[in-house]
Order: C-alpha cells, then sequence, then structure tokens
C-alpha cells in the first residue's frame, strides 16, 4: 500500500503556484542531469510557477546555480537558489558582526570548499586542535573512512568548540549509483564526541522561513515542497507546515514501497503525494 497518493507534475501544477525543489536525487545526481528535469523546470516556469532550488548543499545558491547551467539546465527554469550554506552565512553573518578578533575556522568539506569561511572573513586552519569553530558542509567519505574523520575532529569535540553543521545529510549519492556517508553523519559523529552542534538546512525551519521570504505574501496552501529524502525534505516541509511530494529517484530509488511507511513513522512525517520522477 502506498504512504500517500501517486501524482504527476501536471497534476501539482493544477493545484500549487509554488514549488520547493530539491537539487540531488530530484533534478541530478553525482553522473548528471536526470533525463527531463530540465524540461520540468521550464515546463512549470511556462505556466507562471515560481521555482526556489531549495538545497542542503554547504556551497552558495550562486555556485550551485552556476553549477546546474554547466549541468544543461537553463538558467530561465528557476528563479531563486538557496542552499543551507546561504541560510548558514545570512544567521552567522548577523550574529558574528562587530565581534573583535580573528576566529580561526576548521571546515570539513569536499573539493576543499572553504566558501563559508571565506565570507565570513574567518582564518582558516587545518589543525582542529586550533580551531575555535568548526564548519562541517560536506563529505568526501566516499574515499575518507568516518574513523578518520573522528580522529581528526576529536581535539576540537573535546575541548568544546562549536560546529556548524551547513548540510545535514546523512547519505550522499556517489558516481556510478549507491551511497555514502554526507556531512550529517560526520557532524553526528561530532556530537557523539561530546561536541556541540548547531544545525542548517532541511529539516530545519530556517531554510523554510527564508525560501518563503522570497515568495512575498504567497499563502502556504500554495506551496509545494518536491524532494526525494524523508527525513529532510518531507519532514522539513511538514515542520513548515507546507505540502510535499516524494519523487522516486534519488536516496530512496532502491527503497521498496512496503518499506517507505518506517521510514515515516521514524521521522514523523507523510508526504502529501508520491510522484515517480520529477519530468513532464
Amino acid at each position: 500500500m502506498s504512504i500517500a497518493p501517486h501524482t504527476t507534475l501536471a497534476d501539482l501544477a493544477d493545484r500549487y503556484d509554488a514549488f520547493f525543489v530539491d537539487q540531488f536525487g530530484v533534478l541530478r545526481d553525482d553522473d548528471g542531469a536526470y533525463p527531463g528535469a530540465n524540461a520540468a523546470l521550464l515546463h512549470l516556469k511556462a505556466l507562471g510557477k515560481t521555482i526556489v532550488i531549495l538545497s542542503n548543499s554547504g556551497r552558495s545558491g550562486a555556485y550551485n546555480g552556476d553549477r546546474l547551467v554547466k549541468l544543461g539546465f537553463d538558467r530561465s527554469g528557476f528563479d531563486h537558489f538557496l542552499t543551507s550554506g546561504d541560510v548558514a552565512h545570512h544567521i552567522l553573518a548577523e550574529e558574528t558582526a562587530g565581534k573583535a578578533g580573528i576566529t580561526r575556522c576548521l571546515t570539513i568539506s569536499s573539493g576543499g570548499d572553504r566558501n563559508l569561511a571565506e565570507r565570513l572573513g574567518f582564518e582558516s586552519v587545518e589543525d582542529a586542535a586550533l580551531a575555535d569553530i568548526v564548519i562541517i558542509s560536506g563529505s568526501e567519505a566516499e574515499r575518507i573512512p568516518l574513523s578518520a574523520y573522528r580522529d581528526r575532529l576529536r581535539p576540537a569535540a573535546e575541548r568544546g568548540i562549536p560546529c556548524y553543521c551547513t548540510n545535514p545529510d546523512r547519505h550522499k549519492l556517489v558516481k556510478g549509483g549507491g551511497t555514502a556517508p554526507g556531512a550529517g553523519s560526520i557532524a553526528l559523529a561530532y556530537e557523539a564526541l561530546g561536541g556541540p552542534v548547531r544545525w542548517f538546512g532541511k529539516p530545519h525551519p530556517a531554510i523554510y522561513r527564508q525560501a518563503q521570504s522570497l515568495l512575498g505574501n504567497m499563502e502556504a496552501d500554495r506551496i509545494v515542497c518536491v524532494g526525494d529524502s524523508i527525513e529532510h525534505d518531507i519532514a522539513g516541509a511538514a515542520g513548515a507546515g507546507l505540502a510535499s511530494c516524494l519523487v522516486r529517484t534519488g536516496i530512496l530509488a532502491s527503497t521498496p514501497e512496503s518499506a517507505l511507511a518506517p521510514i515515516c513513522e521514524t521521522h514523523g512525517a507523510r508526504p502529501d503525494f508520491v510522484m515517480a520522477r520529477f519530468t513532464i
């Protein structure tokens, strides 16, 4: 039995005026764009819909938007690209404004990304024993074991250094299919070591508040969130009082329908709709 009624993009377009669309697992994976995803965005825009791509990426929306274009997506297919990294920057910039002294920051990321620390004017360090804060924005756990991340972070966690996780996804899609531990798993390991973690991104409410602020005074019942993760996209939408649609690509693609209900129970949220894939 399905956890929710099956739907199509056309049916959703009849019901809603704004779409909060996840990136990884809905529009693309680590290998590239999903077939039909770009055409689906352009179709919604042609119908006058507002599209906000809402991503648990530690990098900026501008960076991610450019990367989508390089994958073959049309920039006209979405109005805004908002990431958990953007939300973290917005909040931390306000909280650190005017504070004296240099903040030394250890960033755990993928591809050597230090964007958030640089935008905030922090000094980047590699040694956790020297860090004043830790930012976890990405994972390379497909090649670096979690035990190595734990060993590296232990000196900061044991000193109670605050950690900011800007990508709470516990799993990430990797090239060739399959998954690996994501930034969220590294942050959970930091917590287990005794370090405090502050979380940004889906399912936490700040990213939904900022996304809704981009829509002006649009009523919440005119917005639908489309994602592939019950833990992040569906639970986040429920917490924000928004409708949701689970797409059966991405992180749960190989999970049988019968196994979805227990996942919903674990995270206390069910989608309003289920859709095979994000396509016309």
